[in-house]
């Protein structure tokens, strides 16, 4: 397999996840953190939804610099809206990547904000870091879900709430 084809593969594997996981977050709680230092809900899953983007970003540009475009979130009030922002993306993000070459991957991409530099990778590089962002962020998101006493869908297995009660107990 090429590396784009690997990439490919891992981006659909945790699409699949992340849509199960983003469907789970009800209406009524986009205001809701768990603590004050915390994004919201709204925040949080706006953010999850728009990771994909950053693979197309990734190959269309040479970097991205938010003092020249400043981050505005788009708008999302509900779950229909932000599986809708999901599917955009990824879509998106996806069919770029498929277009590209494993050469396409190794030139350098620069995240800053004016003079401040955050990251230098390479194209490649900064998509793996994408992927691991959704991981990440998705993480938290099963943290807030959980503490909301909303079930988890499994992302690499089946969760608790997928389990018969005699396994978890063991």
């Amino acid at each position: 397999m090429t590396t784009i084809e690997l990439l490919l593969k891992e981006m659909d594997q945790e699409a699949e996840t992340t849509r199960k996981m983003l469907a789970c977050v009800p209406d009524g709680k986009y205001d809701w953190k768990p603590h004050p230092k915390s994004m919201n809900i709204q925040s949080l899953t706006t953010h999850i939804a728009e990771l994909t983007s950053w693979v197309a970003l990734a190959l269309n540009t040479d970097g991205l610099d938010f003092a020249v475009e400043p981050y505005n979130p788009h708008p999302i009030h509900n779950t229909k809206e932000l599986l809708a922002y999901f599917e955009k993306n990824y879509k998106e993000g996806r069919d770029r990547l498929s277009l590209a070459k494993d050469k396409d991957l190794l030139p350098n991409w620069t995240l800053r904000n004016g003079d401040e530099i955050y990251t230098v990778a390479t194209k490649g590089e900064t998509i793996r870091h994408a992927f691991s962002q959704i991981v990440h962020h998705r993480a938290q998101l099963g943290v807030f879900l959980r503490l909301l006493d909303i079930p988890i869908p499994g992302s690499y297995g089946p969760s608790a709430d997928e389990m018969p009660i005699a396994k978890i107990e063991n």
